[in-house]
């Protein structure tokens, strides 16, 4: 077989693998989404995928699903597969007496405790490895689980909902609601797919939201919510605090002792994040909360909030509903507060831009340009 031949079979596995994975989006943290195939002769003999911590791993469940038919065969993964004893045994340990012949994979494992130790095992046993088939698209696929394993934080996730004129509620605080039934789906089908919920204490005290994904999917999660008072102000009684999953209220040293004693007996799980004795230092809490193993994150709420996770560069991906009405009002608040940037060439810019209909709305999503790529070379007129 011709190499052209044979990267396009490859490539044609693999995307089938992407899509496996995708099954578990939002169900596997901290893990990565990880699919596989099992292929003898140009025929798919096994696949699996993996569909939460703690159960197996993609290359088990596709090799146990082709059973005895192991011998000589390709296996497809979109990840190096694992070489420690995690929650699990290592994959390599199961791959290799199974007489796989050759590993076809997107891409290298970053996690420290696998680094290539996947693939140099595979090859000191005589496996042939192939790396870097579709690799751009698994590594978008596992944007989170990268940055994760890389930086020991989660991936954040600004969503916005605002009228036309940039307000996202009016000078009175009304804001429900600005975007259409259609919007709100995407919302809830973001939250079906993210660990964590974070707004800040004025949303609470605004509209006490549920947080909770109220669609029609199976396997349904609700993700657990994070609230942002620095000085422990959030109503014992409100909705948004929960036992199950459990909400978590970062507060700031200085917060009230008996505010915290207060919210941890209606079962919240207070965090004292140090650093400013005033205020929450969202850096610290954004590292105390990849402790906590929550990889993808989705901030809802308050511009105040929204605007420090800009300023201190920790927001991987926005996804922006506009609404084709006009609030106005000087003092409506808009998505983003604080005292932002004082140059056009200072603004966070977004990549790979994404436009789409919502119903009556328009969604933007894209990815922040960290590098600030895309703001070389801009002039703008005087």
């Amino acid at each position: 077989m011709s190499a052209d031949k044979q990267m396009e079979r490859d490539q044609h596995f693999m995307r089938q693998v992407l899509d496996l994975a995708l099954k578990a989006h939002g169900r596997t943290s901290p893990n990565p989404l990880v699919g596989a195939l099992v292929v003898a002769d140009d025929r798919i003999i096994g696949q699996g995928y993996h569909r939460r911590a703690g159960e197996d791993h993609a290359e088990i469940a596709a090799l146990r699903d082709a059973g005895d038919q192991t011998t000589g065969a390709t296996l497809y993964t979109n990840l190096e597969p694992c070489c420690h004893q995690g929650r699990t045994p290592a994959c390599v340990d199961s791959i290799i007496p199974a007489g796989i012949k050759r590993v076809v994979i997107a891409h290298a494992d970053p996690d420290p405790r696998v680094d290539c130790g996947g693939i140099k095992r595979l090859r000191d046993a005589g496996i042939e490895v192939v790396e870097g088939v579709l690799e751009t698209e698994a590594r978008q696929l596992n944007a989170a689980y990268l940055k994760y394993v890389t930086q020991s934080l989660p991936y954040v996730t600004v969503k916005m909902a605002m009228s036309l004129d940039g307000k996202i509620a009016t000078t009175t605080g009304e804001s429900k609601w600005i975007t259409c039934d259609e919007s709100r789906h995407h919302v809830h089908e973001l939250r079906n797919q993210t660990d964590a919920i974070l707004v800040g204490i004025g949303t609470v005290l605004a509209d006490d939201p549920q947080l909770n994904v109220r669609i029609e999917v199976p396997d349904i999660r609700h993700p657990q919510k994070i609230i942002v008072d620095s000085k422990a102000r959030v109503p014992n009684r409100c909705r948004t605090i929960t036992r199950e999953p459990r909400t978590i209220v970062a507060v700031a040293p200085k917060a009230s002792p008996s505010r915290i004693s207060a919210l941890q007996e209606v079962g919240a799980h207070v965090e004292v994040v140090e650093g400013s004795s005033v205020k929450v230092d969202v850096t610290r809490l954004m590292y105390r909360l990849a402790e906590l193993e929550i990889m993808n994150l989705l901030v809802e709420g308050g511009g105040g909030v929204a605007a420090s996770l800009f300023e201190a560069g920790l927001v991987d991906r926005v996804v922006c509903f506009i609404s084709p009405m006009i609030i106005g009002g000087a003092t409506a608040p808009s998505p983003v507060g604080g005292s932002g940037v004082l140059r056009l060439d200072e603004a966070h810019y977004l990549k790979e831009v994404t436009y789409e209909p919502s119903g009556r709305d328009l969604m933007i999503s894209g990815l922040i340009d960290h590098e600030g790529a895309l703001a070389e070379g801009l002039t703008f007129a005087e």
